[in-house]
């Protein structure tokens, strides 16, 4: 088997040493250079063509971000950023991720991470994925058909859309978002898995572009029409009847599938919800999570309607695809027409 072959750039030496080293150790990987500076790091990428690239997000010269921008112009690579855990560094790291990047890894203590070595099972896990990862360029859209019925009209007055979504996420998250009409009214719940102090980072930055309100989600608060709510780091998020209205709840209780926020918890809840419409969708990512959710929620409300992104437009195939396999999905929808596809379910006539 051919090695993973990655360029690890990183302003510090002793990051770049260590980084190296790890991604060593395993006979999958190998480092075929290192480089100072975004500036240097470009020259490597374009001199190696590596697989995958590490890129640190503050570097003096060029920074991760430019340097990013210039390496999905000039010769477009999966590229996982490495950050610290401070406000700007979140911050950075979201616009990263929505700009192209295919995931991140934060470093545990700060620039100069001397206990990034707990981190090595995650970096490995990470490149691996990134390797397999696909760089989705402009591309001319698919029709592509519904695998049952959906122009049923909807059966209540209120609808609530559901969403889940991993690696690629967030860049597709603003898309979705974005290309909801102006008619949109339903409440959105959103697991995107991302550790904590990044969720906040991404609901301000989605946002400021999107038509809709778009928050990190609190405990206890009801959900309101044309609010997107992100369930924050390390906490799932359910929904919870209250009366006439439904209320939000977050929780620590064990991870699903290694996450917390899980998409199988969300979709459980929804389930539980009585006297509204019904709709779940799936977005890149890698792994299941979600289909468990998806056979809850079709078997309390066979009505439900549930969406997973085409393969030709998600970065990672994996939780689309695990959400086909349950037999339960009604469109399989090109990432470009997802938030049409939502807006239309959601403002579809109603029954007599």
């Amino acid at each position: 088997m051919t090695p993973i072959r990655i360029v690890v750039i990183d302003d510090s030496a002793f990051m770049r040493k260590i980084i190296t080293d790890m991604l060593s150790s395993d006979n999958r990987i190998e480092v075929v250079a290192t480089a100072r500076n975004g500036k240097y790091g470009l020259q490597k990428i374009q001199e190696h063509k590596p697989d995958v690239v590490t890129l640190d997000v503050e570097m003096p010269v060029m920074d991760g971000i430019t340097a990013l921008q210039h390496i999905m112009e000039l010769i477009p690579t999966p590229v996982i950023m490495l950050s610290s855990v401070t406000e700007e560094g979140t911050t950075k790291t979201v616009q990263a991720i929505s700009n192209g990047a295919i995931d991140f890894i934060t470093k545990p203590s700060g620039a100069i991470s001397l206990n990034i070595d707990e981190m090595k099972d995650e970096i490995i896990t990470k490149v691996i994925v990134a390797s397999q990862a696909k760089i989705v360029k402009k591309s001319p859209l698919k029709d592509t058909a519904s695998i049952t019925n959906i122009a049923a009209p909807k059966r209540y007055s209120k609808s609530i859309v559901t969403i889940g979504a991993s690696t690629g996420g967030p860049k597709a998250l603003q898309r979705v978002l974005t290309d909801l009409r102006s008619d949109f009214s339903a409440p959105i719940l959103i697991v995107q898995h991302m550790p904590a102090g990044f969720t906040k980072s991404l609901a301000e930055r989605l946002d400021k572009v999107a038509g809709i309100r778009i928050k990190e989600a609190s405990h206890g608060e009801i959900i309101n029409e044309k609010t997107a709510y992100i369930a924050p780091g390390n906490y799932h998020i359910r929904l919870q009847t209250v009366g006439t209205e439904h209320a939000i709840i977050l929780t620590q209780e064990p991870q699903r599938n290694g996450h917390r926020p899980a998409v199988d918890v969300l979709f459980e809840s929804l389930a539980k919800v009585e006297e509204v419409n019904k709709i779940a969708a799936v977005l890149t990512g890698m792994g299941s999570d979600g289909s468990r959710g998806i056979n809850v929620l079709k078997e309390s409300d066979p009505e439900s309607v549930i969406i997973a992104e085409a393969e030709e437009s998600t970065v990672v195939y994996g939780m689309p695809k695990a959400a086909v396999k349950t037999s339960h999905v009604n469109q399989i929808v090109h990432l470009h027409k997802v938030g049409d596809t939502i807006t239309k379910l959601v403002n579809r006539p109603g029954g007599m």
